[in-house]
């Protein structure tokens, strides 16, 4: 009797198709990933279409920019682009007063460099949202002093969580929105 059962069973699996299994969703390419964040420009009341691509720009021995430069105002707010954690905040040599944010995903990192000033009470592991204030547009590091701007890059986060080391990522096609401090 059992062996009619699973003989009958087979049958009826074969008839009927096989199970359909579902696959897991397949995981968004970077760029849609980055569409999806919907970024702001992070200096307040800049357009998206107000930006000048600097990201291939040439600098000193021979390598390319690979950031943005948004030329702004001295002391004029620098805003958070996505919602995210602040990673770490120092001074450098060559970006000044920085600022180094993951996404909430952490699978990128935006960097904000040539910072006038942080934004007071900021440190690392904060929570930040899309249009929060964390500076403002400095000369800091090795900006050059008559011009003051903001120094912004976008990056894949670096193998072992190496925020600071991550692949450079244009970021002009993924800066939708307005800066707008929330």
């Amino acid at each position: 009797m059992h062996r009619r059962l699973l003989i009958l069973s087979l049958l009826l699996t074969a008839a009927c198709g096989a199970p359909r299994v579902e696959s897991a969703p397949r995981p968004a390419t970077d760029a849609d990933y980055l569409r999806s964040r919907d970024l702001m420009v992070p200096v307040q009341g800049v357009k998206p279409s107000e930006l000048r691509d600097t990201y291939n720009a040439p600098r000193s021995g021979g390598r390319a920019h690979l950031a943005l430069d948004i030329l702004a105002k001295k002391g004029t707010r620098v805003l958070s682009v996505d919602d995210g954690v602040i990673l770490r905040i120092t001074d450098n040599e060559l970006g000044g007063k920085v600022i180094y944010i993951a996404d909430p995903s952490r699978r990128f990192v935006y960097y904000y460099a040539h910072l006038d000033e942080w934004k007071y009470g900021l440190k690392a592991g904060d929570k930040v949202k899309r249009g929060q204030l964390i500076g403002s547009v400095g000369t800091t590091g090795n900006a050059p002093k008559d011009t003051p701007h903001l120094h912004f890059q976008l990056m894949r986060m670096g193998s072992g969580g190496r925020y600071w080391s991550g692949t450079p990522i244009n970021p002009i096609p993924y800066l939708t929105r307005t800066g707008d401090e929330r």
